[in-house]
């Protein structure tokens, strides 16, 4: 599963570069560019709830070989349809079976454990994913400085989604079996109600929101941040990954780090807190040290919040709930990822880098304040 997915991610943070490039070299202005980037979110958005109930009855080894193909085939469309056409149908393709891929990752470790056992199991899981989100943009920006532009790219990105789902086949036992669930117990409905009671759900939730915001934010637009700059391919590439290899060195040992802070609640709380400083101070700096020292900042904050959602989430539900839950919380990461490049394409129209960037932290911040109340009504999260 790891390897499979290491790989997906290879490819899914290589768009984050190659994507915002194309875009520019198409001419797009920055809402323009915030459509083609939200595009990729939409599906899934709208879609994750139902596909836990597809993960839950035919297994995680089908629905991500099944997301590898569709994700070549959206790569394979922007390869072939040149312009905005082929642009905005891939992105919407590749967001779709990005869904299915990561969902099945989620389901399939999610019943391997609880406690420290499960958040060691999710801190390696995102490891690995974030050495795919490290290689990638050196991957992207290295072939876009050496090409002199995409030519291709998208069709090598094809190649490497296709052997992750090549190394998917081999899951067995659980993993490639499913379960009867009813739609009362994985519906919308049910997800609504969990929503509504379930002081955990909401917790992870609020979590994942302040978390993908931030990275939406950071890696939808920083490249065309650092492109104003007059930077290089190869070192926006550099910057880019930097988040993901802070992500990815402080991983394996999340268990250890909520025992030094004081518990699972402190940790959270001080990761957004982190995660909110780096991206409000981003467009402020204006040479590399001053954005990699905030992209450090950034990627401390998102390598403790998003394994931390995943293993509330998983241990506040039961386990025919699992895969249900687990999609409602895509379904708010994908709606974030939709809507935050739209939102910051309109205030860097009106405002600027800076402003734009100030703002997002602004919001981050905000959902701390969310986050104590829900601990102080609840029974905690630790």
């Amino acid at each position: 599963m790891c390897v499979s997915l290491t790989l997906c991610f290879v490819v899914y943070s290589m768009l984050l570069v190659t994507v915002p490039v194309y875009g520019l070299a198409l001419g797009a202005s920055p809402l323009m560019l915030g459509v083609v980037l939200s595009s990729q979110y939409l599906l899934p958005f709208l879609l994750a709830i139902p596909m836990g109930g597809v993960v839950a009855r035919h297994g995680g080894r089908f629905t991500l070989v099944a997301g590898a193909a569709l994700m070549a085939a959206g790569l394979l469309l922007i390869q072939f349809l040149p312009g905005y056409y082929g642009l905005i149908s891939g992105q919407l393709l590749i967001g779709l079976a990005h869904l299915q891929m990561v969902l099945s990752a989620q389901t399939i470790i999610s019943s391997l454990g609880t406690g420290p056992r499960l958040e060691s199991y999710f801190g390696w899981y995102s490891t690995w994913l974030s050495g795919g989100q490290v290689a990638g943009p050196l991957l992207a920006g290295t072939w876009i400085h050496w090409a002199n532009g995409v030519d291709n790219l998208f069709l090598v990105m094809a190649g490497i989604i296709l052997v992750a789902g090549v190394v998917g086949l081999g899951l067995t036992g659980e993993a490639a079996r499913g379960m009867i669930v009813s739609r009362k117990r994985s519906g919308f409905r049910a997800q609504a109600s969990l929503v509504r009671t379930n002081i955990g759900v909401q917790v992870s939730i609020a979590i994942t929101v302040a978390g993908m915001f931030a990275l939406g934010v950071y890696g939808s637009y920083l490249p065309v941040y650092l492109d104003s700059l007059e930077m290089t391919a190869v070192m926006i590439g550099v910057l880019v990954s930097l988040r993901s290899s802070t992500s990815m060195v402080i991983r394996p040992f999340i268990p250890r780090i909520i025992t030094l802070v004081g518990g699972r609640e402190k940790a959270t709380l001080l990761a957004v807190c982190t995660m909110a400083v780096g991206l409000g101070c981003l467009g402020f700096a204006a040479n590399v040290p001053a954005i990699a020292l905030l992209s450090v900042l950034v990627g401390l904050g998102g390598g403790l919040t998003q394994p931390l959602s995943m293993v509330v989430l998983a241990e506040s539900v039961g386990r025919d709930q699992r895969s249900g839950a687990l999609g409602m919380r895509l379904m708010a990461n994908r709606a974030v990822h939709f809507f935050a490049p739209l939102l910051f394409g309109v205030m860097l129209d009106l405002g600027g880098f800076g402003l734009s960037f100030a703002l997002s932290g602004v919001l981050v911040a905000l959902i701390v304040v969310l986050l104590v109340r829900l601990t102080s009504a609840g029974s905690g999260y630790s």
